[in-house]
């Protein structure tokens, strides 16, 4: 079983590019299915597959999580059967849990304006707090593609940088005008350092921040500045994308500056779009005015 498996994430890792964090998530669903069947991989079945995955339910697993381990053994089987092993795929059978969509969450225009002007733009730390939430707000990043910036993925003159996302997969963003001045602000407070590193992003003692360090970064100014609710870096990439939403901008536009491969990855922001209509059409129309019982 363990040279299936070795083969498989090596697989993932050489041929599709994926991510530590990936490979490590899906050795550990992989890990999970084998000590619940018990069997080789060579003799699983349909049914043991659902099986597996009814208990992951009656355990109590959110639908989403059980959805991402079957995806693991939908990817790992496919292996299996494109290299020969088995002779066919037993996961492509199994369907997905239906789930319910959750919105996203964002914060308003007031509030991001807020979050990010709270840091003062004076110091190494505060200069680099600053620029860190302009340029998640600003370009939408995840925090993995902020963390793992370089110096010269910034072009500051033509306003754009450079991101790894996903799978390896590069794209070019446009930095604004504020997050474009904060990051000037901070490189200058960077340069005291006088650190022999290319990244951009670092800690006081001169090495590269987490992102975990970026995470704790976003939650200590939501915090400062009052927004109730959990907040991290994933909801000002919501916050990014849903403004420009609301502003006018084509959703293939939003699905290319986000790094999504599909679209449907990026639809969730029209549900956000159709409840900010359906607000201000309760707010605004007669109708909806006299049904509330308003003059």
């Amino acid at each position: 079983m363990d040279k299936y498996i070795a083969g498989f994430l090596k697989y993932i890792e050489v041929e599709q590019g994926c991510s530590s964090h990936t490979i490590r998530a899906y050795r550990k669903d992989l890990k999970d299915f084998f000590s619940f069947i018990k069997k080789s991989p060579l003799d699983v079945e349909i049914t043991d597959i659902r099986g597996f995955l009814a208990h992951r339910l009656r355990a109590g697993m959110e639908k989403t999580s059980v959805s991402r381990q079957l995806a693991t053994l939908r990817s790992f089987f496919g292996f299996l059967h494109r290299d020969g092993y088995t002779p066919f795929n037993p996961a492509r059978l199994v369907p997905s849990p239906k789930k319910e969509q959750r919105l996203p969450r964002f914060l308003s225009v007031d509030e991001i304006f807020e979050l990010v002007e709270r840091p003062d733009d004076i110091g190494f730390i505060q200069t680099r707090d600053r620029a860190i939430l302009e340029l998640l707000y600003s370009s939408g990043l995840r925090v993995g593609e902020l963390a793992a910036l370089r110096m010269d993925s910034m072009n500051l003159k033509e306003g754009l940088v450079k991101v790894e996302g996903k799978r390896k997969k590069e794209r070019i963003v446009p930095v604004g005008r504020s997050a474009a001045d904060a990051l000037r602000t901070y490189m200058v407070e960077r340069a005291l350092l006088k650190k022999d590193t290319d990244h951009l992003f670092l800690n006081r003692m001169g090495t590269p921040l987490s992102g975990r360090s970026i995470r704790r970064i976003v939650v200590k100014y939501a915090r400062l500045t009052g927004i109730s609710g959990k907040v991290g870096p994933h909801i000002l990439r919501h916050t990014f994308a849903t403004h420009l939403l609301h502003e006018g901008a084509d959703l293939r536009v939003i699905q290319e500056l986000l790094g999504h491969s599909s679209l449907s990855s990026t639809q969730v922001y029209t549900h956000l779009d159709l409840r900010k209509l359906i607000d201000i059409y309760d707010r605004s129309h007669p109708l909806a005015k006299r049904k509330r019982g308003e003059k």
